[in-house]
């Protein structure tokens, strides 16, 4: 057995993080301060991550506030809008680890509600026949701003910039149709890929439609030290970013391997559904980093079984019925999906031509539901892989398969 290490580019983190965060707000990417874009009696939301997300909003949020603050915005006229897209709505507990307690208390702090059609905006469609929306409260404000982290995404390429606004606060159908089969199905909608991807196309549209002017975002490393922030206008500050984040993420494989073992951590590691992306991101790479019958390894507790909300117990169900993963695909491809189900689509994906062990997740029967194979500890999933493959395997081991983006750079015909 030969192993692999792929692991994020080291870079210096950030030493004062709450001196670079104010210089960033200072100095914008192509804006004027925040302070400059609202005046005192204007109403202002601000779009903040969910717990899914790993993005430092506490960092982020109160020095806005604070410039909110000066430019004579009253608290009163503040909205804080927790992006939850189709995930379950945040507790009062997520919102003060997101915020702290002093920013829950002091301000108007709510969760979207993407099937609530009195809480949303009708965007129209863009060219491409893509139904846009977004929270009425976020669309109705003076100004409206968005927190959000640039880390890799199979769906985005990168995610960041308008996201936050454009998925987050977003419509049910709007949601829908962007993670919908066709989107997914299309070259474009790659790991890394900004250009050409009909997703970043459509987040950029709906946020542009929405009236964001201004976002703050951060590039992070694996251990979650902030390596780069930058404020301003959504899609120069987002393509900064972006260029920072591939130096970062993006690093050579030689080849595809066997097995890739694909660690995922806190918080993804809550539930299934979260942690499946660690597989799916490998597999959707440029190359996929596992070779067709190969498998990959992901270990995750998943306390939460695979996730409470409704897209979560959308994708659980899709994958518990399904007689087998080809007439899955073939009936999700005819008949769609509604939001959520969208992962079992992607993973249908994965599952069509790799296996994939699911490691020491605390109720084994969810991950056969969702046809995976579940294993106690490290020893018995090899020994899983041995039977199937051999004992000679070349392994590739990502730590943190969400945030390194391999590049194959050799495939075997």
């Amino acid at each position: 057995m030969k192993g692999t290490i792929a692991v994020s580019k080291s870079k210096p983190p950030i030493r004062d993080v709450p001196a670079s965060i104010k210089a960033a707000l200072e100095r914008p990417v192509n804006s004027p301060p925040i302070q400059s874009l609202v005046k005192r009696g204007e109403e202002v939301c601000i779009v903040f991550t969910d717990a899914t997300r790993a993005s430092p909003d506490h960092q982020l949020v109160l020095p806005m506030l604070a410039e909110l603050e000066q430019a004579g915005v009253r608290d009163g006229d503040i909205t804080l809008l927790c992006g939850v897209g189709m995930h379950r709505p945040s507790t009062l507990e997520e919102k003060i680890a997101k915020l702290g307690k002093a920013v829950v208390e002091r301000y108007r702090v709510l969760d979207h509600e993407p099937q609530n059609q009195e809480a949303l905006v009708d965007l129209g469609t863009t060219k491409s026949g893509i139904p846009l929306s977004v929270n009425k409260i976020a669309y109705e404000a003076d100004l409206l701003v968005a927190t959000g982290i640039v880390e890799p995404h199979q769906y985005a390429g990168y995610s960041g910039g308008a996201k936050t606004v454009a998925v987050g606060a977003a419509g049910e159908a709007m949601i829908a149709y962007t993670h919908g089969p066709n989107m997914i199905d299309h070259p474009g909608t790659r790991l890394g890929r900004i250009e050409g991807n009909p997703f970043q196309e459509a987040v950029t549209e709906a946020g542009r439609r929405a009236g964001l002017r201004f976002i703050i975002n951060v590039v992070m490393d694996d251990e979650r030290r902030i390596l780069a922030v930058r404020a301003g206008e959504p899609r120069e500050t987002f393509s900064e970013l972006v260029t920072f984040a591939r130096s970062v993420y993006e690093v050579p494989v030689p080849q595809q391997y066997d097995v890739a073992v694909c660690g995922v951590g806190f918080p993804k590691d809550a539930n299934l559904y979260q942690a499946s992306r660690a597989p799916s991101y490998l597999f959707f790479a440029p190359t996929s980093v596992v070779r067709p019958d190969g498998v990959f390894i992901l270990p995750a507790q998943c306390e939460e079984g695979a996730g409470k909300g409704v897209g979560e117990q959308r994708y659980l169900e899709k994958m518990k019925k399904a007689k087998d993963i080809p007439s899955l695909l073939a009936d999700l491809r005819h008949t769609g999906y509604p939001p959520g189900a969208q992962r079992a689509f992607v993973m249908a994906k994965v599952l069509e031509q790799n296996d994939v062990i699911v490691v020491g997740c605390e109720d084994p029967k969810v991950v056969v539901d969702a046809k995976m194979i579940p294993a106690a500890d490290m020893k018995e999933a090899f020994e899983i892989v041995k039977r199937k493959l051999g004992s000679e395997l070349d392994v590739l081991i990502v730590p943190h398969a969400l945030l390194t983006l391999p590049i194959v750079q050799s495939v075997a015909r």
